[in-house]
């Protein structure tokens, strides 16, 4: 018996996006999120992912089963695999266990946006975002009472 069509595509899917090897353990906040930048980024501009991701961000818009098959095989797992090194830093005191999920979308929105633009992307540019990100976290730690939780956004 044949597999679905969807099944083989996530199975390909899979094969292209599965996290090789530990997530990164710098030792520090900056070299972490720079290498998960980086894995990003490597990710993404991988020919095979950069031919298929628009037409599978189209359909997963217009197919649930879609888009539930990519997030739990193919998004999951990565997220997962970041979410080890940005966890590490937060145990470190490095980040806010509110902010794991804000840090990993500031690093990676900008590689997947201006890779799936057709925008130039170097080492250059993942440092320079890496920074830009590093003191937006640092900004924001500075904004907290001492021994406070993460601010929430103001209901204004």
């Amino acid at each position: 018996m044949l597999p679905s069509k969807l099944e083989m595509i996530v199975a390909g899917l899979v094969r292209l996006s599965t996290p090789i090897g530990p997530a990164p353990d710098t030792g520090s906040l900056r070299g972490d999120v720079r290498a998960v930048m980086q894995a990003a980024f490597d990710w993404l501009s991988d020919p095979r992912i950069r031919a298929v991701l628009p037409d599978l961000i189209a359909e997963s818009d217009r197919n649930p089963v879609l888009a539930e098959a990519v997030t739990e095989h193919v998004t999951g797992p990565r997220v997962t695999w970041a979410h080890a090194a940005l966890h590490r830093a937060r145990d470190r005191g490095e980040l806010a266990a509110d902010d794991v999920d804000l840090v990993l979308d500031l690093t990676i929105a900008p590689v997947f946006w201006r890779l799936t633009h057709a925008r130039p992307v170097d080492d250059k540019y993942l440092d320079r975002l890496t920074d830009l990100t590093m003191g937006a976290e640092q900004q924001n730690a500075g904004t907290r009472p001492t021994g406070a939780g993460p601010r929430r956004p103001s209901s204004r």
